[in-house]
């Protein structure tokens, strides 16, 4: 990722977040689809809303890349350097298929607030594939 702190890719999907700032980075009313965007990154969290709504927070912070999301499914790239919580927000009280770094977490169901959580270690470095479709 660019040394910015949010961009629309090439192929219309979105990258963002830095978790090597020391301090609290944001960026306001970033236009991406129709929609107004803000992202807060750091090396403590990452956090994205679309129209002053939930789509993604990590604890540590992340760098995401080639973030797709529709009613359907989310699929993303994401690095950073510890195991890290990742809480995606989705529909409520549905059931989602969530695989992981390659791993399969099953069927999981979001609840009222419609967030799924996963925890993912990325203390190798390395850029893990997220993808969580509709059951």
């Amino acid at each position: 990722m660019a040394e910015q702190l949010i961009r629309s890719e090439k192929d219309g999907s979105l990258s963002f977040g830095d978790y090597t700032l020391d301090e609290k980075t944001k960026v306001k009313d970033f236009k991406y689809k129709g929609d107004l965007l803000y992202v807060k990154s750091y090396k403590t969290t990452t956090k994205l809303e679309k129209n002053d709504l939930f789509v993604y927070e990590s604890e540590p912070g992340t760098r995401v890349s080639n973030m797709k999301y529709d009613d359907s499914s989310v699929s993303f790239k994401v690095e950073g350097n510890a195991n890290t919580d990742i809480t995606v927000g989705l529909a409520p009280e549905t059931n989602y298929q969530v695989s992981a770094a390659g791993e399969d977490y099953g069927v999981m169901k979001t609840g009222l607030g419609g967030k799924i959580t996963l925890s993912i270690d990325l203390s190798d470095g390395k850029t893990k594939e997220v993808s969580i479709k509709k059951d």
